[in-house]
């Protein structure tokens, strides 16, 4: 198991950008696929993006495609999760995960979640 800790979240409008972090501690950071979640108020919790261990493989979820961009920091073993003209309905608590593959990620690693509220 790997411990996640997520930042960034906050309060923004509509349309604004906002660049949430999640580091990883307690495991080799390299072994693991790394990925982001959200879940919105009375929704189950769905996939935005992962990134592979290299971090050259980036996935997407098609809502939220040309808008948000998943990168590592290898150096300072960071994850992030870079949101762009963010929407009301977007609104969420954002949870960054780590598991052997994308397919896995659900059953793997979770950090506690950081709010994105967007406001319209």
């Amino acid at each position: 198991q790997v411990q996640l800790l997520e930042s960034g979240g906050g309060l923004v409008q509509a349309g604004a950008s906002v660049r949430l972090s999640c580091a990883p501690s307690g495991s080799t950071f390299s072994s693991y696929t790394m990925g982001w979640f959200r879940q919105a108020p009375g929704k189950e919790r769905e996939f935005v993006a992962a990134i592979n261990r290299s971090g050259s493989i980036p996935w997407y979820a098609d809502s939220v495609k040309g808008r948000f961009t998943i990168s590592i920091d290898n150096a300072k073993k960071t994850v992030y999760l870079e949101m762009t003209n963010l929407e009301p309905e977007e609104t969420a608590v954002y949870y960054c995960a780590a598991a052997s593959s994308v397919a896995t990620m659900k059953s793997g690693s979770w950090g506690q979640g950081t709010q994105v509220t967007v406001s319209s």
